[in-house]
């Protein structure tokens, strides 16, 4: 078995040996056994289930969150021969078919799909007729909800692999802590022994720190970026405007540098990382939207000019320098006065107990199968999107609803031909149909736009053929065609016992993830302000003891930096008197302590946007105040109540 294993490593990758955990995990999944990898950024993960792929029947299905990810991984497995697809929102109806002919006549070793591509019943069905001999599980972490990047389509994972028939699962991630881990082979099935890690420590790297104030900042940077040997860097900041201003600032001292960010135009990110890939001299000011599958062995320096917002997230940050193992340098330049954004994104995503015992009768005063927006419902209830998607997960796994395939409401069209020029290519019914059909259609300036539903009803038709007529036309080139306005259909399986104490315990549950994120944030305080090794405490945050300091550290070569108070903010006096009217015209929106102090915070919420409070003056009147202190101030203010 050790010769079958190294032979395909060398005849499809080109290597003679495998990094460390690599024939480990391997020999599990081709003793038909799950198994977990826990590798440091850069570490081969990939190989892990792209090998087995290749020994073992079936398809290897792969679920990653990363589209970018997937492309580069497909382009480098293709060179080699090796067959291998994705399935994600860039395809066409065509490129759609055409992967799955291929999934069904067995020619795919490999097929890559995000997690919410299992919300697709079509899909479900397509797959579970296929053998899936490994589904592999990428980012792991996210299935935990007490990690630091939890998904929730990521939580219903195990259960679709079982309703598909996945003969065995590989978990994979960079960062999961001990609990974490166990919380991935709880929810897989993976037995002890099957979980594999190696060690987090990677010696090359220097974890650098200093405290710094926002004024020092700056110079900070640039002093350091003079001082050492040129090389490419990224420096990871919170906000995209800061992205944008502090690389104007570098490139007007002179620096190569850009922004990047979630922010910008999918053209002007590519070209970004193009150009990033290319130099030896590059600094990219970027969010933490850079940097997933970005594959450049020669970063030398990582700066964190903003702090992290959890150890998970600054390990898989500094992860992307010295990939080469050469020495490479991660500052982080600590500023206490930047907690109070990282807080008050914290803040912004736990909804009101008003908002969930609402949110609870919408759902359950419904028929027992409806459809909903997301975004009209969260706007309704005040629960930004992607809390209100892990409510209704929630909802989903205690056996309360069931979550169908999501479609879209509305389609634009552009013809690109004549209606008349169309329609002369059909004949009879069909033609019939097609002029029926565009009747339907709302004329704007250019775009036509169709209410399927609607056009349904009218043409006494099923819906899917409305939707197929429209994708056909698309794809033979007489149509530009647009969709929008999705919906995700909901199945009612039964009624809670008590909404109100169901309403009590969802509320407990987000409090606790509130808490289990400020208290990653503290981590990162207690690592920038620590007497000793910081690399050691790092290691052993994710399992790993070092038999003796790094000797390479700020915490190992400098005296511990005290970190000093955030500069305090007052709360002007008469802000309550100021408050007042809008309190009282805009009471649904400001109903309790938290809302109030969201808006004072410059928090934005579905809530405070639908009531047009955004560009209110006193939004984020009090944003350089802890969000606690703002709690406590509306409440002895009389203000919540």
């Amino acid at each position: 078995m050790q010769e079958r294993i190294l032979g395909a490593l060398q005849a499809h990758f080109g290597h003679a040996h495998f990094r460390p955990g690599q024939e480990a995990v391997i020999g599990h999944l081709l003793a038909d056994r799950s198994a977990a990898a826990v590798f440091p950024t850069g570490g081969g993960k990939s190989i892990c289930y792209q090998l087995p792929a290749l020994l073992l029947p079936g398809v290897t299905l792969v679920v990653s969150p990363l589209i970018a990810l997937m492309k580069d991984q497909i382009d480098a497995l293709s060179e080699r021969g090796i067959a291998a697809r994705r399935l994600d929102s860039t395809l066409n109806a065509e490129e759609y078919r055409e992967v799955m002919e291929q999934l069904r006549d067995g020619r795919l070793r490999l097929l890559y799909v995000a997690p919410e591509r299992f919300n697709n019943e079509r899909f479900r069905e397509a797959i579970a007729r296929v053998r899936v001999s490994l589904f592999a599980v990428d980012e792991a972490h996210c299935i935990s909800e007490w990690g630091h990047n939890f998904r929730p389509d990521y939580l219903k994972l195990a259960g679709f692999a079982r309703q598909i028939g996945a003969e065995r699962v590989l978990a994979l991630t960079a960062t999961a802590t001990p609990p974490v881990l166990e919380d991935i082979r709880r929810v897989f099935d993976i037995a002890p022994e099957c979980a594999v890690r190696t060690g987090f420590y990677r010696p090359n790297l220097e974890l650098r720190s200093s405290v710094v104030s926002t004024a020092q900042r700056d110079a900070a940077l640039l002093g350091m970026l003079q001082e050492r040997p040129p090389g490419p860097a990224i420096v990871y900041v919170t906000l995209q405007k800061t992205a944008e201003l502090l690389a104007e600032k570098l490139a007007a001292a002179g620096w190569p540098a850009r922004a990047y960010h979630a922010g910008m135009q999918d053209e002007a990110r590519a070209g970004v990382q193009e150009w990033f890939m290319g130099s030896d001299r590059a600094v990219v000011v970027a969010t933490i939207a850079f940097g997933m599958g970005v594959d450049k062995a020669n970063i030398r320096y990582v700066y964190h000019y903003n702090p992290p917002k959890s150890l998970e997230n600054y390990a898989q940050e500094i992860g992307r320098a010295g990939r080469d193992g050469e020495p490479s340098i991660c500052h982080l330049l600590f500023c206490p006065d930047d907690l109070n954004v990282l807080e008050n994104f914290i803040y912004g995503d736990t909804p009101g107990a008003g908002a969930l015992h609402s949110l609870l009768h919408d759902l359950f005063g419904r028929e027992a199968e409806f459809d909903l927006s997301l975004y009209e419902l969260a706007a309704r209830h005040d629960i930004r999107p992607l809390v209100l998607r892990t409510l209704l997960t929630y909802l989903e796994l205690d056996g309360l609803l069931e979550g169908g395939t999501p479609f879209y409401s509305q389609y634009k069209f552009k013809p690109l031909l004549g209606s008349k020029a169309i329609l002369e290519r059909f004949e009879g019914e069909r033609r019939a149909f097609l002029g029926a059909l565009f009747k339907q259609a709302q004329k704007g300036r250019t775009w036509l736009s169709l209410d399927a539903d609607a056009a349904s009803a009218a043409l006494q038709c099923p819906r899917e053929r409305v939707v197929r007529a429209l994708d056909w036309l698309g794809d033979q080139g007489m149509l530009e065609l647009q969709a929008a306005g999705v919906r995700h259909r909901y199945t009612r399986r039964r009624l809670p016992d008590d909404i109100d104490a169901l309403a009590a315990a969802l509320h407990q549950r987000m409090a606790r993830r509130e808490a289990g994120e400020l208290q990653r944030l503290r981590q990162v305080c207690e690592m920038a302000a620590l007497e000793g090794c910081r690399t050691a405490l790092l290691a052993a945050h994710f399992g790993e003891m070092l038999a003796a300091p790094c000797g390479h550290c700020s915490g190992c070569l400098e005296p511990a930096q005290p970190l000093p108070e955030r500069e305090p903010r007052a709360i002007p006096p008469g802000l309550a008197d100021q408050l007042a009217p809008l309190l009282a015209e805009k009471a649904a929106a400001l109903d309790s302590a938290r809302a109030i102090a969201r808006f004072l915070c410059g928090i934005s919420s579905p809530g405070l946007s639908r009531a047009k409070l955004g560009g209110h003056p006193l939004f984020g009147r009090l944003a350089e105040v802890p969000f606690g202190r703002v709690v406590a101030w509306v409440e002895e203010s009389g203000l919540g109540s």
